[in-house]
């Protein structure tokens, strides 16, 4: 089969498309027929292998050699244990390991898969799992009129953070590149930030909620944005703020009344069949950014190394 290869950490040279033997499913997997996978700000550093978690999948090279996780596809073989799935089944899904998509099949254990609607686009579907479960955990308990900020708002998560938001209720602001403020606007931001220009974190008791999607700045620093029993969620960013900030949330909350810490987000099928549903609705509407086909997988790379994509980057499995 064709498939994205990976076989060291560092920029997006070292991806290429090559074949590699088919897969073949245990008795408790599928094996799904890929049309599509989207990228994540995870596949970003696991390209790199930084932070230093992002090698928990190979310390000195990846173990499993392709990259990609949110995938859309067909059953094609299930195996002898399975129930609940069979041979032409659509589906989408997160891959256990966060590896193993950007191929033309996998064989993956079914608990983390749902049903693909038909409404869906495979491109659509596959830009929906990390992300939307991420964007599902991050707005959940918001309330109208709550005041919200995503940083880092024009990746690939981003979009659907700002949509769940907007459509509970709250009022969002969006911080990322000047020059993404117009697509931030459109995804329905209520105010924007550009991280070049103003520090967000320098503004005082304006947030109920911070959502940080690249975090870099001490915890000691950033609750000051917060207003009194505000929360700030650190989704993603570097080994050394994700520990201040385990210990800094105890003392902060103790000190201040608001509550900073680390948003958990395990990998979880009633999570990703909740926001599915949310999209297959209308409720909330991926950003796609672009597709491509799978042999130019590494221009895919480069763009999302430089951030320089507005929502998901999908690849297209022919």
């Amino acid at each position: 089969m064709r498939a994205v290869i990976q076989d060291r950490y560092g920029s997006a040279d070292v991806v290429e498309v090559g074949d590699l033997p088919d897969p073949v499913p245990a008795d408790d997997e599928v094996l799904v027929r890929v049309r599509a996978v989207s990228l994540n700000g995870s596949d970003r550093e696991n390209l790199v292998g930084r932070p230093a978690y992002a090698r928990l999948g190979g310390l000195r090279r990846p173990r499993n050699p392709v990259p990609g996780s949110d995938v859309a596809g067909t059953v094609v073989a299930v195996g002898r244990s399975v129930t609940g799935y069979a041979p032409g089944d659509d589906v989408l899904g997160e891959l256990a390991g966060y590896r193993g998509g950007l191929a033309e099949y996998v064989a993956t254990a079914p608990r983390l898969l749902a049903p693909k609607p038909a409404a869906l686009s495979f491109a659509q579907a596959a830009a929906i799992p990390q992300a939307g479960c991420i964007a599902l955990r991050a707005t959940r308990g918001l309330r109208p009129g709550d005041r919200l900020l995503v940083n880092g708002a024009g990746g690939a998560g981003g979009a659907l953070v700002i949509g769940l938001a907007k459509h509970l209720g709250a009022r969002v602001t969006a911080v990322d590149r000047g020059d993404k403020a117009g697509y931030l606007l459109r995804l329905g931001a209520d105010d924007t930030i550009a991280y070049e220009r103003c520090d967000w974190a320098d503004q005082r008791d304006r947030y109920d909620r911070v959502v940080d999607l690249v975090a870099s700045r001490s915890p000691y620093r950033v609750h000051g944005a917060l207003r009194t029993g505000g929360s700030y969620l650190m989704v993603g960013g570097s080994t050394r703020v994700l520990l201040a900030t385990f210990g800094a949330a105890p003392v902060l909350r103790g000190a201040t009344g608001k509550r900073v810490g680390v948003l958990m987000v395990p990998q979880s099928r009633a999570d990703l069949e909740e926001v599915t549903a949310l999209v297959a609705d209308g409720a909330v509407v991926p950003a796609i950014d672009a597709v491509w086909p799978l042999e130019e997988a590494p221009a895919v790379f480069a763009r999302l190394a430089a951030g320089d994509n507005l929502g998901k980057l999908v690849v297209e499995v022919p």
